[in-house]
């Protein structure tokens, strides 16, 4: 008759490799080797690199539109002090028009 067994007990080498594969299906988890690890590794380093030069030329191209816009907003500071000073000197046309309007009045 058959001997009852434990939990503890060993049934060979056949039983152990039966173990270890019912835990992989149970897990649901290739068992990777080291290469198989130092092949994702060097993937995932690749899309690291890949990412940080994306970022660089995006970066850059941001840095030049910076640049450009700083150069816009410069001319259009520059054009409304131009206007301001216009707009100044119009004022100043004008009252000075006014005064002599009413200076023609009272004579």
């Amino acid at each position: 008759m058959g001997k009852n067994k434990s939990l503890f007990d060993d049934d060979g080498p056949s039983s152990l490799a039966a173990t270890r594969e019912a835990r992989r299906e149970i897990i649901g988890k290739k068992e990777v080797t080291p290469l198989e690890r130092l092949k994702n590794l060097e993937d995932k380093i690749a899309d690291a690199i890949e990412k940080v030069k994306t970022l660089k030329e995006e970066k850059t191209a941001l840095e030049k539109t910076i640049r450009q816009l700083e150069a816009r907003l410069d001319a259009k500071d520059q054009e409304i002090e131009k206007l301001q000073t216009e707009k100044t000197s119009i004022k100043s046309q004008v009252e000075r028009l006014l005064n002599e309007v009413d200076a023609l009045e009272v004579v």
